[in-house]
């Protein structure tokens, strides 16, 4: 009935919808950042949902990256491995998550500087 090229287009307009509803849900801040909401939002719907799961993923492998370019331009050691799980995140982001305005705190920051922290990251000399 239908080309192969309609159904994939049926199904990436069916997922992209999807995931504008749910990066909607909760607002970025001001400065189009993903808010701390935002993510607590993605880590409550995960479990049940495979589109905010794979989002979540997404955005916490490039959280990941990004923590890796922190250590490396910083001419960091860390004395142990970086990592993240999602009770990670939830415990980074955990304290402004009760705030009011969890919309207007970006959450990559937050993750970023906990990962670093738990590692034991330090400065080299230089």
């Amino acid at each position: 009935m239908f080309s192969r090229f309609a159904r994939y287009s049926l199904v990436f307009a069916v997922s992209f919808t999807q995931v504008v509803a749910l990066a909607q849900a909760a607002p970025s801040t001001s400065q189009g950042q993903i808010s701390v909401a935002q993510v607590i939002q993605m880590l409550d719907k995960a479990p049940a949902d495979r589109v905010a799961g794979q989002v979540l993923t997404a955005y916490l492998a490039g959280v990941g990256e990004a923590a890796g370019v922190a250590v490396d331009i910083g001419r960091a050691s860390c004395a142990k491995t970086l990592n993240l799980t999602a009770d990670h995140v939830r415990q980074a982001v955990s304290i402004a998550a009760g705030k009011p305005d969890a919309a207007e705190v970006a959450a990559t920051p937050l993750i970023v500087r906990d990962m670093l922290e738990r590692a034991k990251c330090k400065r080299s000399a230089t």
